[in-house]
């Protein structure tokens, strides 16, 4: 596999990915950086993956929890302004869709990862169910539940914040 193709051929997923577990924007850079750095060691391993998509979303959330703990450690604020540089996460420098989409990583950070993964590999990647299930570990049926629930949990949140 040439790197560089790899790395084109994976980036904008990476960051979207790091960006919707709450990486902040000013250190996307950097902290795809890791996840490529860790991609390109472990390369050897991947005829064992079970699939591309799972190894390297794996390897995103991996990365992504080792950053949020440092920067609780830090105590610093991860959710910030969405621009048209977060590799994707926004195609329009549209005022309302920026909000729209800073509110919903903030709605995604008050998820627990169980949830916020199947519902950012499903709803927003568009993943079909049988992959998102492969690349979290655990059955479509407990996948399809924790969708639900991230769902049900998200609308509960949007109507508390609408309430006057």
């Amino acid at each position: 596999m040439d790197p560089r193709q790899l790395f084109r051929d994976n980036v904008a997923f990476v960051w979207r990915t790091l960006r919707y577990q709450g990486v902040a924007e000013r250190d996307l850079e950097d902290v795809s950086q890791e996840v490529f750095v860790v991609l390109f060691r472990k390369l050897p391993e991947l005829e064992q993956a079970s699939s591309f998509r799972a190894w390297l979303y794996g390897i995103c959330l991996r990365v992504a929890v080792a950053y949020r703990r440092r920067a609780s450690v830090r105590h610093e604020v991860l959710v910030g302004e969405v621009t048209e540089e977060a590799g994707g996460v926004t195609n329009s420098r549209d005022p309302e869709r920026l909000h729209a989409r800073t509110q919903l990583l903030k709605l995604l950070g008050r998820l627990d990862d169980e949830k916020r993964d199947v519902f950012v590999l499903y709803e927003l990647e568009q993943l079909p169910m049988a992959e998102v299930a492969d690349i979290v570990g655990c059955p479509r049926a407990t996948a399809y539940s924790r969708l639900a629930a991230a769902k049900q949990q998200l609308l509960g949140m949007i109507s508390k914040s609408e309430k006057p």
